[in-house]
């Protein structure tokens, strides 16, 4: 086992972002919002009345559907604040269909997306809710409390956004969450009379939803409330944790694989632990915790990681080389820097890959080899033999000076 500490403080936060600091593998599926409200339907929590279209030409069904004079458009994205960045309108039903012929196929932008935004293929139509206030409410994973949190806050919608504070539950993984704590949360954001009763089955229906489908996050932003003391979930974000999709199969089926990155899908589709980051060299490690210490000796070192690649203690040749390839198309990174530490997997295999891939990079691209293990001799010598371009060590704070120094050259 290799300890770390990550001292790079950014790429600590992209990969707990992204839900792969745990044992190297997996990240999280996120749902689109309407999916995610089925499964809160599903669980007894209301939602408007709703109809998904692909296509304009499919508007016009829709709206005789809700029966509705004016309707709540909402562009789908793997991303909040949409609003703010007109993928959320209110429109009179005569308007909606061009409005919708206007965003599908389009790339849609907003403060949590990259400056490439992400592609709008569905969009959903609502029926209007009439609400008296707006809630924050989510269960969420934290590590830190050991288990899951229940979040709320009555500065829901665009409150939270803007950095509202909501207070929180933890519910105790061993006993499990207790319907006073439901009760107690609506009491500490303000609720009264029978919302707090109803604020808490609401909660308890959310933390059952999160447990029975492995969560790391569901979220209602907001949770309306309604004059008779009701509640609609008008927005919803779920996202499921990856190692649990063997018994999730349904919703592995809902991923979007359009709404991700397209080097993460490719990663995922060849069995490699990828996440890109923001750096210039390319990371190429067998084994979560080694990936993480050769990125804070990077670090240490002045450089930055390009990314988070994993594959795999059981390693092959082609799965090596599958993963190179993979990091060369990147045009970011300027060198590539291979750490292996050859336990079950044998260093003259990583080397049979290392060199299968180079040959087809198209561009000059440094490597920096770090071998140590299992015919580590025949490794380097294979290496050495086959003419790769790069620099080879036994040294790990070597390879990654070495690494920089290629990289500030480059």
């Amino acid at each position: 086992m290799v300890a770390t500490v990550l001292r790079d403080r950014k790429t600590r936060a992209t990969l707990w972002h992204n839900g792969r600091i745990t044992n190297g593998v997996g990240g999280r599926v996120r749902l689109h919002e309407y999916q995610a409200k089925g499964l809160l339907a599903a669980c007894g929590i209301a939602t408007p009345p709703g109809v998904v279209v692909t296509q304009a030409g499919e508007v016009e069904a829709a709206l005789q559907r809700l029966g509705v004079a004016q309707c709540v458009v909402k562009a789908q994205i793997h991303a909040g604040a949409r609003g703010k960045a007109g993928g959320v309108r209110v429109l009179p039903a005569g308007e909606v269909a061009a409005y919708v012929g206007d965003i599908l196929g389009t790339r849609l932008v907003t403060a949590q997306t990259t400056a490439l935004g992400l592609p709008v293929d569905a969009v959903l139509l609502e029926a209007p809710v009439a609400a008296t206030g707006e809630i924050y409410l989510a269960c969420a994973l934290d590590r830190n409390a050991g288990g899951r949190v229940l979040l709320a806050s009555r500065a829901g919608g665009m409150g939270i956004e803007e950095g509202a504070k909501p207070l929180s539950q933890i519910i105790d993984p061993l006993r499990g969450f207790s319907a006073y704590q439901g009760r107690a949360l609506a009491k500490a954001i303000g609720l009264s009379g029978r919302a707090v009763a109803t604020f808490g089955d609401v909660a308890a229906a959310l933390v059952g939803l999160a447990d029975t489908r492995d969560a790391m996050l569901v979220e209602i932003n907001p949770l309306m409330m309604r004059d008779d003391g009701r509640f609609v979930a008008g927005d919803a974000k779920i996202e499921i944790d990856d190692n649990a999709l063997f018994r999730q199969r349904d919703l592995e089926a809902m991923r979007d694989p359009r709404q991700g990155d397209a080097k993460d899908e490719e990663a995922r589709e060849r069995g490699l632990q990828y996440i890109a980051l923001d750096g210039d060299i390319g990371c190429l490690v067998n084994g979560a915790g080694l990936a993480m210490a050769t990125m804070d000796l990077i670090a240490q070192a002045g450089g930055r990681p390009a990314n988070f690649l994993d594959v795999g203690g059981g390693t092959t040749a082609h799965k090596v080389a599958e993963a190179l390839t993979l990091l060369a198309s990147d045009r970011r990174v300027k060198v590539v820097l291979v750490n292996i530490f050859g336990g079950i997997v044998r260093c003259d295999l990583i080397a049979e890959g290392l060199l299968m891939a180079s040959a087809g990079f198209g561009r000059p691209l440094p490597i920096v080899v770090r071998l140590v293990g299992t015919r580590e001799a025949e490794g380097r010598r294979a290496l050495a033999e086959g003419g790769l371009r790069g620099d080879v060590t036994q040294s790990l704070e070597q390879a990654a000076v070495l690494a920089v120094q290629r990289a500030q050259s480059s």
